[in-house]
């Protein structure tokens, strides 16, 4: 707080002790030549120059450093976010590939069942005719492509939801201060070709 107190203290001094010195320089105008081409422009022009960029090199040096530490310490947390939620990811990726490996088993420990069951009704059932054997063939077939379509639909389900939050995820970590800064511009200058 109190080297912002002086700095302005500095500033203001310099501005008065300029236009101070510029008064009689404005005062002669009308009598000389253009001042601005003189040994005394000449000095100003460099005190002019030295006062700007000193000024500015001085914030760049008291609050830059804070400034890209913070935005560093940002793009830190982010990255350490992205990486759990890639890690995250990949569980759920883990657990839904076993679930994919379990299905085969699963749909064919169903055949074998429906079979088994198909193969004893046909035993108990033979005397009732061919006609009722093949309905019932039928109905375990449609209660195995009932059971095979709800488990894609999960499996499904849970690659989307994966898929969604990976983008996510990589999106995020990949937007930056640098990169809207890149899409302002570039909006600007469209902008600008638009009124043209």
């Amino acid at each position: 707080m109190k080297s912002g107190r002086r700095l302005r203290m500095i500033v203001s001094g310099a501005l008065l002790a300029f236009f101070l010195m510029a008064l009689p320089v404005l005062a002669a105008e009308d009598a000389e030549p253009d001042p601005a081409d003189s040994t005394t422009g000449l000095i100003f022009r460099w005190l002019n120059f030295l006062i700007v960029f000193g000024g500015i090199g001085y914030l760049i040096a008291k609050k830059g450093g804070a400034f890209f530490r913070s935005n560093a310490k940002e793009i830190k947390a982010g990255i350490l976010q992205a990486t759990s939620a890639k890690e995250e990811a990949d569980r759920e990726l883990h657990s839904a590939e076993a679930k994919i490996g379990h299905l085969d088993q699963d749909v064919s420990q169903l055949r074998s069942e429906a079979a088994q069951n198909w193969a004893t009704e046909a035993e108990r059932l033979y005397s009732s005719g061919v006609a009722e054997i093949d309905k019932i063939n039928q109905a375990a077939r449609g209660e195995l492509a009932a059971s095979e379509r709800a488990a894609q639909q999960q499996l499904r389900e849970v690659a989307a939801s994966l898929a969604v939050a990976d983008a996510a995820a990589v999106v995020g970590s990949r937007m930056n201060a640098e990169t809207r800064s890149k899409m302002f511009q570039t909006f600007l200058v469209d902008l600008g070709k638009g009124k043209n």
